[in-house]
């Protein structure tokens, strides 16, 4: 009988939890490097109805022969349909990263519309996750940031999953080379122009000689922690947030005012997204100046949030308006029914 590798073994097991209630077709986001490739080529294994998406970003010499020999090996293993999803990343806001990154999700969420796929599986390792929560570390995130990326989360209207949060990315590399893979190293992921690539290749690793190779798991753990506390913290936002309400959209002062502050600058949060302010855009200094209408009003102006709107104070309530005159009433609307304050985050 012959033996399994085991990182090749862990990863089919990691699928196959990650897929556990899953009937129909999935579709595995792969680049063609170690992760992606291992991934996709244990969903061969251990998923019926598995496709695969490779995106085109147009922005190196030789993707696009790259893409499709993707594409050919999948389809030697099984995979379909197999196709290469090519996007046009110029002219989108944000660096060259975000532009890619958003432009990347959007194609894949197509194809996931169009072959009518129940999920889509992404290759982010517990590698990814350490430097993930570095990053958020170093631009002074909260618990929302530090949390990480979640090992399922749902944008319009399709699961995104996150089988390999748990296996290294030294791993993904062995189950590679035990079933006879060729990955492609992107040359971007050594580029130190990426804030990415310097913490992989200079901020980690000098964290790990300094504290020893635990650190990688124990920064990936602290996502999963933090994400727990998260939800848990976000559920109870959500119901705060509709006791707060008063029949005209307000909200009530006396009602925020009772709250712990770690609850109450969520449900601000979440009420400033739903007026309408990009989570982009939306910061820390945003929220802190709503809070202060609640806590330390000494009958200051109004709060300026992302998007032309505009907070006040009128006695016991905060109201909203944008530039356009609408009153916070008309503004939530708009808002998309269900929102939660964890909605449209992140990656």
């Amino acid at each position: 009988m012959a033996t399994i590798s085991p990182p090749v073994a862990a990863i089919r097991v990691a699928v196959r939890d990650a897929l556990r209630g899953v009937r129909g077709h999935v579709l595995v986001a792969c680049s063609g490097g170690a992760d992606s490739l291992a991934l996709a080529a244990a969903a061969a294994f251990v998923a019926p109805r598995a496709g695969l998406v490779t995106v085109d970003h147009g922005l190196q010499p030789g993707s696009a022969e790259r893409a499709a020999a993707v594409v050919s090996w999948a389809r030697d293993a099984g995979l379909a349909p197999a196709e290469v999803a090519t996007v046009d990343v110029s002219g989108r806001p944000g660096g060259p990263e975000a532009a890619a990154r958003e432009a990347r999700y959007e194609a894949l969420l197509d194809a996931a519309s169009r072959h009518g796929a129940e999920a889509v599986l992404l290759g982010h390792t517990r590698d990814d996750q350490a430097e993930t929560v570095l990053l958020a570390l170093a631009r002074g995130a909260g618990p929302r940031g530090l949390a990480g990326m979640p090992a399922r989360r749902e944008v319009g209207g399709v699961p995104l999953l996150r089988p390999l949060l748990d296996v290294s990315r030294e791993d993904t590399r062995k189950a590679c080379a035990a079933l006879g893979l060729s990955p492609w190293e992107d040359p971007h992921n050594a580029d130190p122009s990426y804030a990415r690539s310097r913490v992989r290749h200079g901020a980690l690793p000098a964290l790990v000689a300094a504290l020893g190779p635990g650190v990688v798991g124990n920064l990936a753990r602290t996502a999963t922690l933090l994400a727990d506390d998260t939800a848990a913290l976000d559920s109870l936002a959500t119901a705060a947030l509709a006791s707060a309400r008063t029949p005209d959209g307000s909200l009530s002062v006396p009602a925020l005012a009772e709250l712990p502050r770690a609850l109450r600058t969520r449900v601000l949060h979440a009420w400033a997204r739903e007026l309408g302010a990009r989570p982009a855009a939306l910061s820390h200094r945003h929220v802190a100046a709503l809070d202060a209408l609640v806590t330390a009003w000494r009958g200051q102006g109004p709060t300026h949030l992302p998007g032309g709107i505009a907070v006040s104070r009128a006695g016991t309530h905060l109201t909203a308006s944008s530039r356009a005159g609408k009153t916070a009433s008309s503004l939530a609307d708009g808002a998309p029914s269900g929102s939660s304050p964890a909605e449209g985050l992140l990656l």
